[in-house]
């Protein structure tokens, strides 16, 4: 999985890319200039836009779980499906463009944070239902499998019954089919007749037999039915609950057969959706952070509008030597807020500001949360 950061500064691309080096890869992240209201609004667009990063952050997390799902574990496949507006995800992102279309920039931001949080709404609910779809149909389809190929506790009965050997359309006469357990056999041929009252003497016929059951049929009266399947149970021999259909055995296979096309068509659907979830979720995702850096970034260096953002595009490893090089570079940003010993640890922290920028929403990102001196963002994708 790619790290990225997110960094926006009031310096120049190329002193960045000096300053990151080999640590990473660093490119433009355009973000046009929107309209800013008042400060306490931007304070309060600052925590929306939080919150909205976090649910971003999860669906797309969800997405691309759901995809690897659909896929039984195939993260290379589930890859392939990875892409936003038809390119590939870490090519979407270092090429971003905001969507001025669908996200008109003379719209002010508190607008612009609602309309991301209706779409992402949206494309959750969409995505959930398609997926909540398939699971159904594909639960559906196992339990129809699990009749035909489970053993003789368990699987149906219809093909193995012949409707010569049931008693039917009888007052007082009722048979029972009955799975034992193999290791049970003896106790079961012992015991059935007295198990119960009015249990049909020599009874019990050998149906069917797998690696673990014996299915034996056991007539006894109507009145006494209950009582024998009950007793059956205590001695943990398990009764099949089957009634004869004319034609049932056809039927059975009619609707494994419908089920099973049902499950392709429905996964496809499903597919298709988390590919679109996937793309939409990520493009939103992209917004709300290009929000979030131009927000912080004016609640941080102020008017006039002289920051500089970019994308990182590193690893899990060399994010570390990045942000070292970056707080050695920029700590003075942070004012009395950052100070920084040789090992980068920080010495001095004014906490009434760092409280003050966390309550904003603001305040950088690094690795714990901590405060940085800039504008800092890390996500995964």
């Amino acid at each position: 999985m790619a790290k990225y950061v997110l960094i926006s500064l009031p310096d120049t691309l190329d002193s960045l890319k000096a300053t990151i080096a080999d640590n990473g890869t660093v490119v433009p992240f355009t973000i046009p200039n929107f309209k800013i209201g008042t400060l306490d609004a931007l304070v309060q667009q600052a925590d929306d836009l939080t919150k909205l990063d976090s649910a971003c952050q999860a669906l797309a997390a969800k997405v691309g779980d759901s995809l690897r799902t659909l896929y039984d574990g195939d993260d290379q496949k589930a890859d392939g499906q990875k892409v936003v507006n038809d390119k590939p995800t870490d090519q979407y992102l270092r090429s971003f463009a905001w969507n001025t279309v669908r996200y008109r920039v003379d719209k002010p931001v508190g607008e612009l944070v609602a309309g991301l949080q209706k779409d992402l709404v949206t494309i959750d609910n969409d995505v959930k239902g398609k997926l909540n779809q398939y699971n159904q149909v594909k639960t559906s389809l196992a339990t129809l499998q699990r009749k035909q190929t489970g053993n003789l506790s368990t699987k149906s009965l219809t093909p193995i019954i012949d409707p010569a050997v049931l008693v039917q359309d009888s007052e007082y006469l009722e048979t029972h089919l009955i799975a034992v357990p193999k290791t049970l056999r003896k106790d079961f041929i012992k015991s059935y007749e007295t198990l119960a009252e009015r249990v049909v003497p020599r009874s019990a016929v050998e149906l069917a037999h797998d690696d673990e059951f014996i299915l034996y049929a056991v007539t006894t009266f109507k009145k006494n039915s209950a009582e024998f399947e009950q007793k059956c149970r205590e001695q943990k021999w398990t009764p099949r609950q089957y009634k004869y259909v004319e034609g049932g055995k056809e039927e059975e296979k009619r609707e494994l057969e419908r089920v099973g096309r049902e499950e392709k068509k429905v996964w496809g659907e499903a597919l298709r959706m988390a590919h679109t979830g996937w793309s939409e979720s990520v493009m939103i995702w992209a917004h709300v952070m290009a929000l979030r850096v131009f927000v912080e970034s004016v609640l941080r260096y102020g008017l006039p509008l002289e920051f500089v953002p970019a994308l990182i595009q590193t690893n899990s490893k060399l994010v570390k030597k990045a942000k070292t090089a970056l707080d050695t570079k920029y700590a003075y940003l942070g004012g009395n807020a950052v100070g920084r010993d040789k090992k980068g640890k920080i010495t001095k922290d004014d906490a009434a500001l760092t409280s003050e920028m966390a309550a904003a929403g603001v305040g950088g990102h690094g690795e714990g949360n901590e405060y940085t001196a800039y504008v800092y963002y890390e996500f995964e994708l």
